[in-house]
């Protein structure tokens, strides 16, 4: 499974951004997807996951109320919208996906996307 994440950006604070992720093969549907974002000098953190069916979703804390998780899996393609957007959200974001959702959860994925970087200016 390859996987191509896109849609990152410079915005302002306040604004909103949203990355897709496309998979390259039709087992993407059964497969748990999440975003994970990386700034420099720090580790890599959880951001949002949802199960292959999309009913169940899961967020960090810090991005609630702010950031929303979906997917299409008719086009194989995971979408996190960002919005009120912060300048601490500024960071590479990484898609991953595998069929093991504590895998994905915990940043133990098998397969990667490259990253694209969001950046938030104030």
């Amino acid at each position: 499974v390859q996987l191509q994440a896109s849609g990152g950006g410079l915005v302002q604070a306040g604004g909103s951004l949203r990355l897709s992720c496309a998979a390259s093969e039709r087992i993407f549907r059964s497969y748990v997807m999440g975003w994970f974002r990386q700034s420099p000098g720090l580790e890599r953190e959880f951001v949002a996951a949802i199960s292959w069916s999309g009913i169940y979703t899961n967020y960090a804390d810090s991005v609630k109320g702010r950031f929303t998780i979906s997917r299409d899996n008719a086009k194989n393609t995971v979408y996190l919208q960002m919005n009120t957007l912060k300048p601490e959200d500024t960071a590479a974001y990484y898609c991953a996906a595998d069929g093991n959702r504590e895998l994905v959860t915990t940043g133990r994925a098998t397969y990667w996307g490259q990253g694209t970087q969001v950046t938030v200016s104030s």
